[in-house]
């Protein structure tokens, strides 16, 4: 047995891969309701299918800049769009989320006020983002497009579904003044490391990455260092 694969069973062993996606799958399913209507902000292709809300809502939409949203199995409607423009009216939905979307707007604040134009009064708003100041997030702000291509290709991810990163909105502080800009009430918002996936693509790597993890779960002060950010707005 290899290290990585040691450690995967006898210290990770409650994570399977893409834990991240999943966590959030269950954050979004304690909130979601048979009679929302749900909107995919950053839909994608359906690549995630901890994603896939279908019959947990009365009506699943989806919004994308790529066109491969209208293959995307996991709704009922698709729309090639951008999220600084919601081709939809006001009031239309119960629930926005988004899945690693926030780390890419390069106008973070037209967006939120696009997703509270769109949400009813009362609705939610579900985000899951990259901490800016997690190693992951600083490797990736010094490091060219290739490079991140390259990490993941190495990850089984494909270079079509890696994109180019900003970081605008990817801090507890950042993400609250937006919030508080677009008239949100921050309902929650999290930190969580887990099993450091970046690290795990051998086993010289995954060792530093475990002390890391380690780390920023044993003491409050580190928690800014933690690598997700879950947050729920309500409108």
């Amino acid at each position: 047995m290899s290290l990585k694969n040691w450690l995967d069973k006898n210290i990770y062993g409650n994570y399977s891969d893409n834990w991240d996606n999943t966590l959030f799958s269950q954050k979004i399913s304690s909130y979601i309701k048979k009679d929302f209507c749900v909107l995919d902000l950053g839909a994608g292709a359906g690549i995630i299918p901890q994603m896939n809300f279908r019959g947990k809502a009365a009506r699943v939409c989806g919004i994308d800049p790529d066109q491969r949203v209208l293959e995307n199995p996991y709704l009922d409607e698709a729309i090639i769009g951008f999220g600084e423009s919601v081709p939809y009216s006001e009031n239309s939905f119960d629930m926005v989320f988004s899945t690693n979307v926030l780390e890419h707007l390069p106008e973070p604040e037209k967006v939120f006020n696009e997703v509270h134009r769109v949400l009813k009064p009362g609705g939610l708003f579900l985000f899951k983002t990259p901490n800016k100041w997690h190693y992951v997030a600083l490797i990736a702000r010094i490091t060219p497009h290739w490079f991140h291509e390259l990490i993941n290709r190495l990850r089984g991810r494909d270079e079509s579904d890696t994109f180019p990163t900003l970081y605008k909105a990817n801090t507890p502080l950042a993400i609250r003044q937006f919030a508080e800009k677009t008239e949100f009430h921050v309902k929650e918002l999290r930190l969580t490391e887990g099993r450091p996936e970046y690290m795990r693509i051998s086993s010289i790597t995954y060792i530093p990455g475990l002390i890391y993890e380690k780390l920023v779960n044993s003491f409050c002060g580190f928690e800014k260092f933690r690598v997700i950010i879950m947050g729920v707005l309500q409108k």
